[in-house]
């Protein structure tokens, strides 16, 4: 016969366990509040923005390890070298973008694969990353170039000259984004129509809409 008591230790949650009444007990809000972000890229500018970007990370380097690149680094004091996704990245400022251009190529780096920019509308007081990805057949190296630039007017000097594949793809980052590649033999549109307003890629470009008609619906008026 008991007295309607429970005995005593019964229902107790075993040590280390909490009910299933109280599954937040054991959560620690100022070690949750402690664990560690996203890394922010190298540009982030938290003074004029307090929101993070969510970015790959990115060890600072002082020197690449590389000899080839390690020499492009000591002629131009002004580069910032970091690794990212394993890849060496080099950050230039945007008036020396064809003269570092000139030394990678005297260096090795036979290609240019591609041209594009990177749009940080309302992330960054310097609003656009201009990429240039280099590769060096004869040291299998690949090498990502940046340069920013600010939104009134985005300028760079133009890495055709250098490398004449690159002109299509810097037409497409002028037609995208507006980036004007100043030395560009040909400098217009290549996607959209010349009489085209307005950069599509930007992220500050409105986005439109087309009325669409379908079959038995009612009739738009």
């Amino acid at each position: 016969m008991t007295d309607g008591k429970p005995p005593e230790g019964a229902g107790a949650a075993p040590e280390g366990v909490t009910s299933g009444d109280d599954t937040t007990a054991g959560t620690d809000n100022a070690t949750a509040a402690s664990v560690a972000g996203p890394a922010l890229h190298p540009g982030d500018d938290l003074e004029a923005n307090p929101e993070t970007v969510d970015t790959v990370e990115t060890t600072p380097k002082a020197l690449p390890d590389n000899e080839i690149l390690r020499s492009l680094a000591e002629a131009f004091e002004e580069s910032e070298w970091t690794c990212s996704a394993g890849q060496d990245v080099v950050r230039v400022p945007a008036e020396q973008f064809a003269e570092f251009g000139i030394a990678a190529k005297e260096a090795g780096f036979e290609v240019c694969v591609d041209v594009t920019a990177v749009d940080w509308y309302r992330k960054r007081r310097t609003r656009f990353d201009v990429v240039a990805n280099l590769l060096s057949h004869q040291h299998v190296l690949r090498l990502r170039m940046v340069a920013a630039v600010g939104g009134e007017a985005p300028t760079v000097p133009s890495l055709t000259p250098i490398w004449p594949g690159a002109g299509f793809a810097e037409r497409e980052a002028y037609d995208m984004f507006g980036i004007v590649f100043d030395g560009h033999p040909d400098l217009t549109r290549i996607l959209m129509p010349d009489d085209w307003v307005g950069f599509p890629l930007r992220k500050d470009f409105a986005v439109g809409s087309v009325p669409v008609q379908f079959k038995d619906s009612h009739k738009v008026t």
